[in-house]
């Protein structure tokens, strides 16, 4: 049985292709610049060379075309029709306050999903169009919605409400949601394996550090907060978001500047976080090589976000009520950057998390769960590669089969000790043959056999 998941942003189209049978990837991909100029895909299929074509992709429904063509294509594909893809898994940034779970896609949620997409204007049109695209090629397939928003819904009042006018709420359904829920389902699951402990007797602090970064307060493996607010642009200062501001900001910036709230919405979201610090960097890469090189706004940017992360993890110590059993790096940042780690880190002994500064340095890959703290750290320092794609994959499997629940009702595949990810297992032994290493801070599995 074969799984499709589609991850289609507002200019982007990324997809996988899952074996249940066989538990592993057979392909994955992305069509970039979709409803640009200079649009393309770049295909990966196990066994075989990357493939990249360019095409023109003025929307959603010619990028899942062009997918669905590859996927199927004689030379590059993996499957040799559709009728072999039983069920497709769609991410949505944004649920509001309607779903608790992922769910089968039917008219009826599709209204749900337009009736919030104010909450999430720049993601939600995207995601539906790519719903809509996906049912017009595959219209006898079950198509299954799974959401940013939904493993944060078990937030209490006290974390989810705003300090505004009750009937805001009320009438307009504004609180904090929290994104990359699924990101965080994965790993709060896999810590829970590494410390072998069960998820509900598990507290971790997740940092999800990439181009969008937040973080999650991970209680009894529940969310019980996170820093992402009504929208992504709360919270951590990232590539080209601000993260926490004033809410006067805006408004002293339109009054001297003769900005409209389209115009701030944009330059908050797109104009600020490293890009706005520095005048030109987004990449964590690029920052750190001009703050070596001695750039002053490169270092005030690499510095501001360390700080912001340090002080959220300060705030989620104190929420947590007790000592949590690990913090947590996870995404592309989070897994590969050494120096933030290390700058997140720094200052934070005294609060039980010390940081071993070889381990960090070694800790290099996206195949293999790691342990960076010092021996002596009374917190563990974990980086788990992060895996959304089998989150909505097993979610579609079961929505499809009847056997789906919320998470703390429900069993993934990867909560069990001897779980692998064979796609992974496989690049491990190339990480370990450049790196050796690495070897030195594998996490040893609690009752793995």
């Amino acid at each position: 049985m074969v799984i499709l998941t589609l991850n289609c942003g507002s200019s982007s189209a990324k997809y996988q292709v899952y074996d249940w049978d066989a538990k592993d990837v057979l392909a994955s991909g992305v069509v970039e610049r979709v409803t640009q100029e200079g649009s393309s895909i770049t295909h990966n299929a196990k066994g075989k060379p990357e493939y990249t074509l360019n095409h023109e992709c003025p929307n959603h429904t010619i990028a899942v075309e062009l997918i669905i063509r590859t996927l199927t294509d004689p030379e590059v594909g993996v499957i040799k029709d559709m009728s072999v893809i039983k069920a497709v898994g769609h991410r949505v940034l944004h649920g509001g306050n309607k779903f608790i779970k992922s769910v089968v896609v039917t008219p009826e949620v599709l209204d749900t999903f337009r009736e919030v997409q104010d909450l999430g204007p720049l993601h939600n049109p995207a995601n539906i169009m790519g719903i809509e695209a996906a049912q017009k090629v595959m219209p006898n397939v079950p198509h299954c919605a799974i959401m940013d928003t939904a493993w944060h819904q078990t937030m209490p009042d006290t974390s989810f409400m705003y300090a505004v006018p009750h009937e805001w709420y009320e009438k307009y359904a504004v609180r904090r949601y929290g994104f990359h829920g699924t990101s965080f389902l994965y790993t709060a699951k896999r810590a829970a394996v590494l410390l072998g402990k069960k998820p509900a007797e598990t507290n971790v602090i997740v940092a999800h550090i990439g181009n969008g970064a937040s973080m999650c307060l991970v209680k009894n493996g529940q969310c019980f907060d996170t820093s992402m607010g009504i929208t992504p642009l709360e919270g951590l200062v990232m590539g080209t978001r601000s993260g926490d501001c004033d809410p006067a900001l805006a408004f002293y910036v339109m009054r001297k500047t003769g900005m409209t709230f389209q115009e701030v919405d944009t330059a908050l979201n797109k104009k600020s976080g490293l890009l706005g610090i520095t005048g030109k960097y987004v990449d964590r890469r690029d920052v750190i090589k001009a703050k070596d090189a001695g750039d002053k706004q490169a270092q005030l940017a690499f510095d501001m976000e360390c700080y912001r992360l340090r002080k959220y993890i300060g705030a989620y110590i104190a929420g947590m009520g007790q000592k949590p059993d690990a913090l947590v790096f996870t995404a592309g940042v989070g897994e590969f950057s050494a120096p933030i780690r290390q700058g997140v880190c720094e200052g934070l002994a005294h609060l039980g998390i010390k940081l071993d500064l070889e381990k960090n340095k070694i800790a290099m890959t996206r195949n293999a769960e790691t342990c960076i703290s010092a021996d002596d750290s009374a917190i563990k320092i974990f980086v788990i590669p992060t895996d959304e794609e089998l989150v909505m994959t097993e979610d579609a499997y079961a929505l499809m089969k009847g056997t789906y629940d919320v998470h703390t009702k429900f069993t993934y595949s990867f909560q069990s000790p001897d779980y692998v990810n064979k796609a992974r297992a496989e690049g491990l032994k190339k990480d370990l043959a450049k790196n050796p290493n690495l070897a030195k801070i594998l996490i040893k599995i609690p009752g793995a056999k």
